[in-house]
This record gives C-alpha cells, sequence and structure tokens, in this order.
C-alpha cells in the first residue's frame, strides 16, 4: 500500500496565483462591489497575521474582528468567513475523478495535506465532502507547523506511520515539493491535471 497526499489550494481547488490566466480563479474579485473592500487593502491581511493564524496559534475570527474595522469593512467577521468560503472553492473535478479511479485499481491510502486554519479545513472537509474521498486531513493549525517546514512533515508520518514505500505528495508550491523530496518523500510539482496523470507511478497504476 502506497500513501499518497494532495495539497489543496492550487491542486484540489483551482488558485487565484495560478501561472495561466484561464484557469486563475479569484474569490476575491468581487469584494469591492459586495462589500466597497479594496482587494488591495484586504491582502494585508495575508502579510500581517496569517502565518500565525494558519499553524494555529490565532484564531481567524479574532484577527479579522481587528482588522476588518481597520480597512473601513462594514461586514461582520462571521458573514465575510461564510462569503469568503463559499466563493474560495472551485473544486477541481478533473483531479477528483482521477483520484477516485486511483482508488479503485490501487492499494493506497489518500490524505489532504495542506497549509489551512481551523475554520476552513472544517468547511473543506464537512461542506465540500471531501470526508467522502480522502482518508484524513492534516493541516498546519491541527498539527501546529506548516509547509515548507519540516516539521509539517514529521507530524504527518507521525500520524501515518513508517512506510513501505516513500509517500508521494502533490503539491503546487515548488518549496513544498522540495521540502518532501528533502524530508524523504517523494515530492510532484502540480500545475495541471497532466501533472497527475502523467506521473509515472499513477500512470501505470491507473493503466
Amino acid at each position: 500500500m502506497r500513501t499518497v497526499l494532495f495539497d489543496v489550494d492550487g491542486v484540489l481547488i483551482h488558485s487565484m496565483f495560478h501561472p495561466d490566466p484561464a484557469r486563475h480563479r479569484s474569490w476575491s474579485e468581487h469584494i469591492e462591489m459586495d462589500f466597497g473592500i479594496s482587494r488591495d487593502d484586504f491582502n494585508q491581511f495575508f502579510r500581517k497575521d496569517f502565518g500565525d493564524i494558519v499553524r494555529g496559534r490565532k484564531s481567524i475570527v479574532t484577527a479579522l474582528d481587528v482588522f476588518l474595522p481597520s480597512i473601513g469593512a462594514k461586514i461582520n467577521s462571521i458573514d465575510f468567513l461564510a462569503y469568503w468560503f463559499e466563493n474560495d472553492t472551485p473544486l477541481n473535478f478533473k483531479l477528483l475523478e482521477g483520484i477516485k479511479q486511483l482508488q479503485r485499481k490501487a492499494d493506497v491510502n489518500i490524505y489532504l495535506a495542506t497549509n489551512q486554519e481551523h475554520l476552513r479545513a472544517y468547511h473543506l472537509w464537512k461542506e465540500l465532502r471531501l470526508s467522502h474521498i480522502f482518508d484524513d486531513m492534516f493541516y498546519a493549525a491541527r498539527l501546529g507547523a506548516a509547509k515548507p517546514d519540516l516539521e509539517f512533515f514529521q507530524k504527518v508520518q507521525d500520524q501515518i506511520g513508517e512506510q513501505s514505500e516513500k509517500p508521494l505528495l502533490f503539491d503546487d508550491g515548488q518549496k513544498n515539493v522540495d521540502a518532501a523530496n528533502k524530508f524523504g518523500w517523494e515530492g510532484a510539482m502540480f500545475l495541471t491535471e497532466d501533472d497527475f496523470f502523467n506521473h509515472p507511478w499513477i500512470k501505470e497504476q491507473l493503466s
């Protein structure tokens, strides 16, 4: 049995940072129209507190309670998060179908390995029903460590136990892929579904 892990944003969910404009997805595209919030102003949030939020050191609600009024936003934090999560989850259905096919044809454990805080992780797992596909979700706030820190990989390794074959991680971040390889896993760069379907081991399993 082999363990295969997937990042979420940029892999299972189409990313606002994808280099191909045709695949670019941005949940915050209309926040100025909807709430009068400048996207540039809101992006300060990711530079200020998000590292601590993702690692579970600070509540995203508490941080937004302070941040949103500072940029003149009139919406409360809970309603803003509901809007954020609803619009920030364009699933990659082609990849998900490929993962289901892999589960049917190969002896695998399938996990998520992602930098998430608690509330969005819950939304992904329960509301998007990723729990119906994946065996578990190892996320940064749960572990207290984030990719590409090697501590993240060690804590995941502690959860899944020793493996007879290198765990395979698909991730859209080169630093995360490099860290996985450094830790002793097989890190595979993901930009499109072809990177999954054409991976030699995956291709062999699906043939």
